[in-house]
C-alpha cells in the first residue's frame, strides 16, 4: 500500500504593482534618500574641522549606502509593492542627488588641492604630452602649467626644480618660481653621445603652506633617445 503524493505547491504569482500605490511609496523613499544625503553631508560638515581630511568619505558615504541597500531592500521586499517601491526610491536617490553632490564636492576637494597636485608639461600648443622621441644633441621647447592648486586656494609662489634620471637629458626651467596656473617655459635636451634608451625626466614644484606642510606637484615624460 502506498502513502499519498503531498500536493505539489502552486508556484507564486508575481505581484502586481499599481500606478497610484507604487508611486507614493517611491517618492517616499526618493525624499528619505535625499533627507539623509543632505542631513549627513550637513553633519559632516559640521564635525569635519579640515578642509580636506574625512571629505572624500563624507563625499562617497550616501552614494554607496543608498545605493547597495536600497536594493537590497528592494529585492527582500519585492513580495510587497509599496516596500519595494520605497527601495527602487532610495537606489534613484543614491544617483539623484546622492552621487551628482558627492562628484561635484569631490571636483572642488580637487580644485582645492586636497587631491593633490601635478604638473601639465605640453607643446607650445595645448597638447600635453608623455613621451618624447629625440636624438643626441637635439632639444624641444615645452609648456608647463601646476594643475590641482589655484591661485585663489594657494596664492604663493611654486619653486620649480628639474627631474632627470640620467645626466644624459637636461631639463631647462628658465623661471625658478611660478604661480599655480601659470604656463612657464621648458626645455629638454638630449646631449651629444646619449645612450640609445628611453630615460625619465620631469618637473616638481613645492611649496610651503602656512602651517608648514609642503605642497608638491609633478610632471614627468619618458625621452626616448633614438639613433
Amino acid at each position: 500500500m502506498t502513502a499519498p503524493l503531498s500536493p505539489v505547491p502552486e508556484p507564486q504569482a508575481f505581484p502586481a504593482y499599481r500606478l497610484r500605490e507604487f508611486l507614493p511609496a517611491f517618492l517616499l523613499g526618493w525624499g528619505l534618500g535625499a533627507l539623509l544625503t543632505f542631513g549627513v553631508r550637513a553633519l559632516g560638515d559640521a564635525l569635519l574641522t579640515t578642509p580636506c581630511a574625512g571629505r572624500t568619505l563624507l563625499s562617497l558615504a550616501m552614494p554607496l549606502l543608498l545605493g547597495p541597500g536600497g536594493l537590497g531592500f528592494t529585492a527582500l521586499s519585492w513580495r510587497r509593492p509599496r516596500r519595494a517601491a520605497l527601495g527602487l526610491g532610495l537606489v534613484v536617490a543614491s544617483l539623484m542627488p546622492a552621487l551628482y553632490v558627492g562628484a561635484r564636492d569631490i571636483g572642488e576637494l580637487r580644485t582645492t588641492g586636497c587631491a593633490g597636485g601635478y604638473v601639465v608639461l605640453a607643446t607650445p600648443g595645448t597638447r600635453s604630452v608623455s613621451t618624447l622621441s629625440l636624438r643626441g644633441g637635439e632639444s624641444r621647447e615645452l609648456t608647463g602649467r601646476i594643475g590641482g592648486y589655484t591661485p585663489q586656494t594657494h596664492p604663493g609662489t611654486f619653486r620649480l626644480a628639474a627631474q632627470s634620471s640620467t645626466p644624459s637629458v637636461v631639463v631647462t626651467l628658465p623661471k625658478a618660481a611660478v604661480r599655480a596656473g601659470e604656463v612657464f617655459p621648458v626645455q629638454v635636451t638630449v646631449l651629444k653621445g646619449a645612450a640609445i634608451n628611453t630615460f625619465t625626466a620631469g618637473v616638481q614644484a613645492t611649496q610651503t603652506a602656512p602651517d608648514g606642510r609642503t605642497l608638491a606637484a609633478d610632471g614627468t615624460l619618458e625621452i626616448d633617445v633614438r639613433p
